[in-house]
């Protein structure tokens, strides 16, 4: 029997991430438009657009840093306002700029965070270590945070994000700073956490990363979907085989079409 690929276990998993019809507005401002999509078990789900698109305000509603103004989202099923601390359990968040206490080492990061969530101090152990190994830092282990490079930064970011072993792992712009063997190893372990059932929703920049590593994709403009598939799908849809292209196309479309053209801000 042929090896099942990446994208096949993706579109027989349970749904792990549900939005229906959610919109986030401050005052007369829309940051996204009334939004619905759904992610499942097994699947590294890209989220693409350009600048003020409306990416991070839509991760912060699925990390439960900000409430939707209308609609609801569902982790793993669990409603992330209805039980926000059950919901959180469920996630891994890495935010774009996350932080790192610099004068604590991994070992003291870790056993930080994993109080945060109730870990065990035997599994923080257990699971710390296995993690560090995992992601190349367990040798600098006790090492102060500070003398660690960017790469080794993110990697112990990671290591935090998985500790209490979420099902759902958000992510907002992974690759910033990376050279490209860092960035190599990340891509990596992404692809791992899906196959191993769980999810990871992407946000990124990087068309590169999104072609080579997500199961599927979605593009936002402007706070509104305005595509939706797997890779392949998209590809297919312009003739094309650069994802990139198939995004810069569709997004210069859609500014036409609205009489704006992209700037620099976009």
């Amino acid at each position: 029997m042929a090896a099942e690929t990446p994208s096949a276990r993706a579109a027989v998993g349970e749904p792990m991430i549900t939005l229906s019809g959610v919109e986030k507005r401050y005052g007369s401002f829309v940051a996204l438009q009334p939004l619905s999509l759904q992610v499942r078990a097994g699947e590294v789900f890209g989220f693409l657009g350009p600048n003020g698109a409306g990416k991070t305000t839509t991760i912060r509603m699925l990390s439960g840093v900000l409430t939707p103004t209308a609609g609801r989202i569902v982790i793993d099923g669990i409603d992330i306002v209805a039980d926000p601390v059950e919901s959180r359990r469920r996630i891994g968040y890495i935010p774009d700029r996350p932080y790192l206490y610099d004068k604590l080492t991994a070992k003291e990061f870790l056993s930080f965070v994993g109080g945060i969530y109730g870990v065990s101090a035997e599994q923080i152990e257990a699971r710390g270590d296995k993690l560090l190994r995992s992601h190349g830092l367990y040798e600098r282990r006790d090492e102060l945070i500070e003398a660690y490079s960017h790469g080794m930064k993110q990697r112990l970011v990671l290591s935090a994000a998985l500790l209490h072993e979420p099902r759902v792992l958000i992510v907002d712009e992974p690759m910033v700073g990376l050279d490209p063997h860092g960035a190599r190893k990340i891509k990596a372990r992404f692809r791992e956490i899906a196959d191993s059932g769980r999810t990871v929703f992407l946000s990124t920049h990087s068309l590169e990363t999104a072609q080579e590593v997500c199961d599927r994709v979605g593009i936002l403009f402007r706070g509104r979907l305005i595509a939706y598939g797997t890779v392949p799908e998209l590809l297919a849809l312009r003739g094309s085989q650069d994802l990139q292209q198939v995004f810069l196309t569709i997004t210069e479309e859609e500014a036409a079409a609205a009489g704006s053209p992209l700037g620099e801000d976009d």
